[in-house]
Order: structure tokens, then C-alpha cells, then sequence
């Protein structure tokens, strides 16, 4: 179960970068209201650490049109 757990929590990280770079969000708490909007399940236990905060709004920072 809990494998299935971290699978879970993984994809959604992956979704969370995949929209980061899409160029579409401004910060990380962007992305994270894009992902309740498509329903996903444990958004603040997949984004809880600073370092996964952090990465999403490095990307976001980085996929802006320049």
C-alpha cells in the first residue's frame, strides 16, 4: 500500500513540473490551484517540503516567455 502511496504522490510531482514548464503559471501556488482544479488527491502532501515548492517555481521562473 504504501508503494502505491508513493506512486501516487510521484506522479502528481511530475504533473506539478509538467505544468511548471508549460510556461502557463506564474509561481507554485498557481500550479498547485491548477492541480485541484483537475481533481488531483493529496496536492499539500505532495507539495509539503520546501524542496518540491522550490522546483516548481524555479520552472515556472525558467518556462516564462522571455
Amino acid at each position: 500500500m504504501i508503494r502505491s502511496d508513493n506512486s501516487g504522490l510521484q506522479a502528481l510531482r511530475s504533473r506539478a513540473y509538467a505544468l511548471a514548464e508549460s510556461g502557463q503559471f506564474a509561481n507554485a501556488h498557481a500550479v498547485e490551484q491548477a492541480l485541484v482544479a483537475e481533481g488531483w488527491p493529496n496536492i499539500h502532501r505532495a507539495l509539503a517540503g520546501d524542496y518540491a515548492r522550490k522546483a516548481i517555481s524555479e520552472r515556472c521562473l525558467t518556462a516564462k516567455p522571455h
